[in-house]
């Protein structure tokens, strides 16, 4: 829904722990960790121009899709600000430049509905599949805790590179892709496994 992400590694990067906001809204609590974060960054640099982090964000995803999607950044206090509203249904988030790598990230209304049962510990709706982009890459994470803040001796952390995400599925699709605890990430592969909140994991280079 790793960057944002994507913020305690999630979603290989997609930066979703710590996310405490409907991930398809705008302008309401969001992030708290990644806002921290750079709020961090701004004390020891300029803070990046609205323009900047509409380009970090625009990353994520595929031209076509990006921009014609809502951008939004975190702000202090918890807060979301919208930076260009869009009209496609995707909404894209920067790279959080405190985290390890490149992890900008764009989602679909179904994968915001899908964050949002992660973030609040609940069963993901069913039969709504969602897509989640980062083209740029994603911030290492483990792959069998989706609720891992760092990488332990038992919680198979993984690195992962530019890939997209298919969330909400039947749990039959994802019976069609390896479900290894330390999968191949140069191949599709489901993250999460056996969890309700398990997804898959497509590489794109």
């Amino acid at each position: 829904m790793n960057k944002y992400r994507f913020v305690a590694p999630a979603l290989a990067g997609a930066g979703i722990l710590g996310l405490s906001f409907h991930a398809g809204a705008t302008d309401t609590p969001a992030p708290a960790e990644h806002a921290m974060h750079h709020a961090a960054a701004a004390e020891s640099k300029p803070a990046p121009t609205d323009e900047e982090l509409i380009a970090s964000a625009m990353k994520a995803a595929p031209k076509k899709v990006a921009e014609n999607a809502t951008i939004v950044a975190p702000v202090d206090k918890g807060a979301m600000r919208t930076l260009r509203k869009g009209t496609n249904g995707f909404t894209c988030m920067p790279d959080n430049p405190e985290t390890p790598g490149p992890d900008p990230m764009c989602w679909d209304k179904n994968a915001g509905d899908w964050i949002d049962a992660y973030l609040n510990h609940k069963a993901p709706p069913a039969g709504k599949v969602g897509l989640m982009y980062m083209l740029a890459g994603g911030t290492d994470a483990s792959n069998t805790d989706p609720y891992a803040p760092k990488p332990t001796t038992a919680n198979h952390w993984i690195k992962t590179g530019p890939h997209v995400m298919i969330v909400g599925a039947d749990a039959s699709f994802y019976d069609t892709y390896p479900k290894s605890a330390d999968p191949d990430t140069k191949s599709p592969y489901v993250m999460w496994a056996g969890t309700p909140y398990q997804h898959l994991m497509a590489p794109v280079h």
